[in-house]
């Protein structure tokens, strides 16, 4: 009888610790795009939505790496570190330590592992809280939100 006890106590417990982790888990993949003045000015959500800060959708990635506005139309794409537009011209990238350059290799700005995200001059201009710093590339640097 106990033993049955026991081992229904503990599949519970791992039910609950399976549920928690599943939580923070979708939880952990929402980013908030925040202005300098930590104002929230977007967010994007695990599956790709992308937000403003009236809770409106204004596009997606989807799963295909393609970049889409709120009507579903494709606006760009993203093909490894190279951003590009809908004509599948170059307009961007993204280093490896998060350096965002336009299309001529200028740097325009970074995103930092914390989410950070600076300007040219290295002057923070906002921060994606649960980063992907392409997705925050794109949402802060190349306007096609």
């Amino acid at each position: 009888m106990y033993q049955n006890l026991i081992a229904y106590l503990m599949y519970k417990r791992i039910a609950v610790l399976l549920l928690f982790l599943f939580c923070i888990n979708v939880v952990g993949f929402a980013q908030t795009c925040r202005d300098k003045n930590n104002m929230t000015i977007g967010k994007i959500e695990s599956d790709g939505t992308v937000r403003n800060a009236s809770n409106m959708k204004i596009g997606s990635f989807d799963r295909n790496n393609v970049i889409r506005d709120a009507s579903n139309m494709k606006i760009g794409s993203i093909d490894g570190s190279t951003i590009r537009d809908k004509a599948n011209m170059k307009i961007g990238s993204i280093d490896s330590d998060g350096t965002v350059r336009d299309a001529s290799n200028m740097k325009i700005g970074s995103v930092e592992r914390n989410g950070t995200v600076r300007d040219k001059s290295n002057m923070k201009i906002g921060s994606a809280d649960g980063v992907n710093a392409t997705y925050a590339a794109v949402f802060f640097f190349f306007n096609l939100f």
